[in-house]
């Protein structure tokens, strides 16, 4: 299994702890060998969630330039018709997929073409699935432009365990419809906001994969 390169400061953090942590218990003869056990058994599952959270998967990239693709695993939590303030400044259907923290974190072009817009916003670190977390959270916003379709906005929001937003996509660069553009540390969100002639291929509380699963796709 792969590991993500922005796991190895936390990484390397964690594994020190947990070393640290079992040469204690090997050391402390006076805490009893059961609870010795447990709490090593602990320090090592801990190791392992983390471990588990930077994996890296092995996805073919899809090609199907109709079709709007997940940008990241989770669970859709809202579809809706919305005003885009920052980009478009006009409607959008907004559709929002909220990351556990045990879901990959690795955030995926939905579409190809170039990415036109890009911008940073520091914020608040609401619950992901808050209303606001949207326009109040730490953010990074994409906007990528397909030659033929037109434009689709994401948006990385970071949520209450999130504390750092990685976003790889710049504007002027090419844009690969299922290659990575970001990761976000723990629990967050990714929202996308689509034409409102696009044709939604989810529904809520479906569970989907990204670079994998069709959100939507574009109206010929």
């Amino acid at each position: 299994m792969r590991l993500h390169r922005e796991g190895t400061p936390t990484l390397l953090l964690v594994s020190a702890v947990v070393c640290f942590g079992l040469f204690a218990l090997l050391k402390w003869p006076l805490l009893p060998a059961f609870l010795s056990i447990l709490l090593g058994a602990a320090l090592v599952i801990v190791l392992a969630i983390v471990v588990w959270f930077f994996r890296v998967p092995a996805r073919p990239l899809p090609n199907d330039d109709s079709a709007i693709f997940s940008p990241c695993d989770g669970k859709v939590v809202v579809i809706e018709e919305v005003y885009e303030p920052e980009y478009f400044k006009e409607k959008r259907r907004q559709v929002s997929i909220f990351m556990s923290p045990l879901n990959v974190h690795i955030n995926f072009h939905p579409i190809g073409g170039t990415t036109t817009y890009y911008k940073y916003h520091p914020g608040k670190y609401l619950v992901a699935w808050h209303p606001k977390s949207s326009t109040e959270n730490e953010r990074s916003t994409v906007v990528n432009k397909h030659p033929k379709y037109g434009e689709v906005l994401f948006r990385q929001i970071a949520g209450a365990l999130a504390r750092r937003i990685c976003t790889y996509a710049r504007e002027g660069m090419p844009a690969q419809q299922g290659a990575e553009f970001g990761f976000i540390k723990f629990g967050s969100r990714v929202d996308l906001f689509l034409p409102l002639d696009a044709s939604i291929d989810v529904a809520l509380g479906d569970v989907v994969t990204g670079s994998a699963t069709v959100i939507a796709r574009f109206k010929h």
